[in-house]
């Protein structure tokens, strides 16, 4: 951003604070940080992210407690997240949310869950999840071999009214044979009861979208992206270009090369060249000595005697190829 741009923001900064009170500004953005938080609780609650969950969550409560916040005008979306943890927590028997240690998470979730039947689209969907918060409330204890935990459930659903005397009767025998596998169970299972309250919530931010952060975070998101998009293409460019000098160059100095090597292959001789030898850079010499009588008839002797062994050969020679001239006649 340009040095005129930023003078321009920060006095458009200025002029807003002296035309509108700071505090009406620091409720208004409150109110955007709670719906963005929630909307990330919800996500968080689809997609089965529990740590993720429980950090937002942490951020959220520390949020709603803000003096700059109308807790009035966020009440309803403050009931919805402490349902949605107790939810997230309904295997987990032991984790408290009440100062009754009796009530466990799905107990405690039934309990907010009556306080939010006007937000459900139909009857349907509220009697639907209230069905699966009793069942699973029974469940799980089941599960875990805690009968007893599970009688105590029913028994508080009875006291609180939040029990139908049918499922009831049901219930009570499903516990009195342990049947954890028994087909109510199965029908009103806790994945179901999870599906059933992320299409709750997918109803819900129809009606109640509270993205106005989330819409103007998106926006900076693109729009930085884009930069960075341009940078990345500009850097890609250049590089391409220098890489495409480089390989120029290369193809180049590859060519020289070539053409060097082909040059000398030429120059080479295809002929193979006799090994070289040191003796024969000796210069022939020849012997003036006189050669005695005796040395001289001795080698006439020798001369004659190899004539004598040659003229034999030859006559050996012939003896043979005239034989084998006469057998093969006879095979004729």
């Amino acid at each position: 951003m340009d040095p005129e741009t930023n003078n321009k923001s920060g006095t458009d900064a200025r002029e807003l604070d002296q035309s509108v009170s700071f505090q009406r500004v620091s409720s208004v953005a409150t109110g955007m940080m709670v719906d963005f938080m929630f909307r990330s609780l919800c996500r968080h609650f689809k997609e089965a992210e529990f740590e993720e969950f429980k950090d937002t969550m942490s951020v959220f409560e520390v949020i709603t407690k803000s003096p700059a916040l109308k807790e009035d005008e966020y009440s309803e979306k403050i009931l919805i997240c402490a349902f949605l943890a107790r939810v997230m927590h309904g295997k987990q028997v032991d984790v408290l949310f009440e100062e009754d240690r009796s009530v466990m998470p799905l107990m405690s979730a039934a309990k907010i869950w009556s306080q939010l039947e006007d937000t459900a689209a139909d009857k349907a969907v509220f009697k639907n999840i209230t069905i699966l918060l009793v069942v699973q409330s029974v469940a799980v204890c089941l599960v875990k071999g805690e009968r007893s935990s599970a009688s105590s459930a029913l028994k508080w659903f009875e006291n609180n009214d939040g029990l139908a005397q049918n499922l009831g009767v049901k219930l009570k025998n499903i516990v009195k044979q342990t049947e954890t596998y028994h087909p109510l169970l199965m029908s009103f299972s806790f994945n179901h009861l999870l599906e059933a309250v992320q299409s709750y919530l997918e109803v819900y931010l129809e009606k109640n979208p509270s993205d106005d952060l989330l819409k103007e975070a998106t926006k900076r998101v693109l729009s930085s992206q884009s930069v960075e998009s341009l940078k990345d293409k500009v850097t890609h460019d250049s590089s391409h270009s220098e890489t495409a000098e480089e390989s120029t160059e290369n193809d180049l100095e590859t060519t020289e090369s070539t053409v060097c090597l082909r040059t000398k292959r030429k120059l080479l001789s295809t002929k193979i060249p006799e090994a070289w030898k040191p003796e024969s850079g000796k210069k022939p010499c020849l012997s003036i000595r006189r050669i005695p009588k005796s040395e001289l008839s001795q080698f006439s002797e020798k001369s004659m005697d190899s004539t004598d062994i040659q003229k034999k050969r030859k006559a050996k020679q012939a003896s043979l190829k005239g034989r084998l001239s006469f057998e093969a006649n006879s095979f004729v």
